[in-house]
């Protein structure tokens, strides 16, 4: 079986979020970046469905070089090789077209995304890659399982859960409960340093959106503490302050 992952690099979830050029581009100066942690998610879970020689991991990213160190993680992790697409990724139509482009050559049985990057939260990429491959996308998985051709994930619903079997190939974004995300052991990172990294020229799609500005989230108010006999003063802060009511 012939798996890709494809990867997100994303600010570290204790950055300090700023923004440039009167907010409307990224302050990445002084960010640490990590692999989008539902990307790793679905990585752990590739590793584990190809273990013992049941198939090969090739990860994909798009980006410029400073993602390399992003992408050898997960060469430490356990996919076999990896792909950077050499581009900026200005946004998830871009993207999708970029692994699409790659996809399409390769006959993967199975594409993994994370259900969302925690940059953006768009949760586009994968619905965007499938309708380009033509091929069935399912998204927020929480279990995955590969018998024969054929993937049967399992979805929480609203009040319960929907159990769907799907031939492959297929590409699904996964959720917390798919894998436990794994961390690289010695013998992983000193491999990753040799395993193939390939860079490859991105092609031209036009651009249907831009961003236009960032707003960063109102600073916190004071908390304003009331008293357990207060019921009513309670109900008129939450419903005329807090407006949750």
């Amino acid at each position: 079986m012939k798996i890709l992952v494809c990867l997100s690099n994303v600010p570290d979830t204790t950055s300090k979020i700023t923004f440039t050029d009167n907010n409307t581009a990224f302050n990445t100066a002084g960010i640490q970046y990590i692999i989008n942690p539902y990307d790793e998610i679905a990585l752990a879970r590739a590793v584990e469905l190809a273990g013992n020689g049941q198939g090969t991991i090739t990860v994909i990213h798009v980006g410029e070089a400073a993602a390399d160190p992003t992408i050898r993680k997960a060469l430490a992790i356990g996919a076999d090789q990896a792909v950077r697409i050499d581009a900026y990724p200005r946004d998830a139509w871009f993207v999708a077209h970029q692994i699409a482009s790659y996809a399409k050559t390769q006959n993967f049985d199975l594409i993994l995304t994370g259900r969302e990057s925690i940059d953006y939260n768009g949760s586009l990429v994968q619905g965007y890659i499938a309708e380009l491959l033509g091929i069935p996308s399912i998204s927020i998985a929480k279990k995955l399982d590969i018998n024969d051709s054929q993937a049967t994930v399992e979805r929480e619903i609203e009040g319960g859960k929907e159990v769907i079997q799907v031939p492959l190939p297929v590409v699904i974004g996964t959720a917390e409960g798919v894998a436990e995300p794994k961390i690289p052991n010695m013998r992983g990172i000193m491999s990753a340093r040799t395993k193939p990294l390939e860079v490859i020229q991105a092609i031209d799609v036009p651009a249907l959106s831009h961003i236009t500005h960032f707003d960063t989230p109102p600073p916190r108010g004071n908390v304003k503490l009331v008293d357990k006999d207060h019921v009513t003063q309670l109900v008129e802060l939450l419903h005329s302050e807090a407006k949750v009511i």
